[in-house]
């Protein structure tokens, strides 16, 4: 599978383009991007547009690694001229946009996913199998924390302080992830809402957002995310009328639950696995675990949580 990728930040260069190369079935083909010398490293070619690169009959899959603002676009520019997507999250700006991609994926017959990497985390799977098999009984109350320090000044990811560019603060950086693996363990969401405000730093998005979300099961979620603690948190655990499970810290292995602890590592580039279960899916190998239809429901949650509840 001949891969372009659309954009080089931070993530594409540590993760995704070692992904794509460790990937048996994968070919890091070309790259998209305003700064051609940044290509020069890795041997392949360069286009300045977008429009340049899908032109190429040779290219099988994109890899949208851009800011949010631009994703809803290129994606469903790759997938209108035949390419299959895989999309950073979160998928789009809004759930309007997240819908307009979908429907380009399903009226194209283009496989399309969202980098929504923790579905494929061994102990999230693990998680869900024991949820089903009633290892803590009915699920009632999921709760998920992620602070962090981020001041004014992000650094070489400083668009993620510009609403224009990434839709908001740690709503839309990390609290996607933990919203997805709600979504991934119980399902469709019912009902949501939440709180953004700036308790502490005062740039153009929120410095942090506390979610509610509400499922048919009778499961309620909460993610609280931050940019004001220089406490780090990666906190994760699921309450049940039996028992509850342990998953903190959720980028680690370890998985506790009233029948016992394992101990379930990681990759060390998190975002193979989900490159293989990507390819897997366009040979019809295997569902794909983070599909653009499922990753939808994230958005349809986050446009919910920004309203009206934002304080200043």
């Amino acid at each position: 599978m001949n891969w372009i990728l659309i954009g080089i930040g931070d993530i594409a260069a540590r993760r995704v383009i070692p992904g794509i190369q460790s990937e048996p079935r994968s070919r890091l083909y070309g790259l998209v991007t305003r700064d051609p010398a940044k290509a020069g490293a890795y041997q392949v070619r360069a286009w300045n547009t977008l429009d340049e690169a899908l032109a190429d009959p040779a290219v099988d899959a994109a890899y949208v690694a851009t800011p949010v603002f631009l994703h809803a676009s290129q994606t469903i520019q790759s997938l209108r001229a035949g390419k299959h997507v895989l999309c950073e999250k979160p998928m789009a700006m809004n759930e309007a946009e997240a819908r307009l991609m979908v429907r380009a994926a399903e009226e194209c017959g283009r496989m399309f996913g969202v980098a929504y990497y923790r579905r494929a985390y061994p102990k999230v799977r693990r998680a869900k199998q024991l949820l089903e098999a009633g290892a803590i009984g009915q699920p009632v109350l999921a709760e998920l924390t992620c602070h962090e320090w981020r001041g004014d000044d992000a650094g070489h990811r400083n668009w993620l302080l510009d609403p224009a560019k990434a839709g908001g603060g740690p709503l839309y950086d990390i609290a996607s992830h933990r919203i997805d693996v709600l979504n991934f363990l119980f399902g469709q969401p019912s009902r949501a809402t939440g709180y953004l405000s700036n308790a502490v730093h005062h740039y153009a998005v929120e410095d942090n957002a506390t979610v509610m979300i509400d499922y048919a099961s009778g499961l309620r979620g909460i993610v609280d995310v931050r940019w004001h603690s220089k406490i780090k948190r990666d906190e994760c655990r699921i309450r049940g009328t039996e028992g509850e499970m342990e998953l903190t810290p959720l980028n680690g292995p370890e998985l506790i639950y009233p029948a016992g602890r394992e101990h379930l590592r990681v990759h060390a580039n998190v975002h193979l696995p989900m490159i293989e279960n990507f390819v897997d899916a366009v040979e019809g190998k295997a569902p794909l675990l983070a599909s653009g239809a499922e990753a939808y429901w994230t958005d349809w949650i986050t446009e919910r949580a920004q309203r009206p509840n934002r304080a200043s």
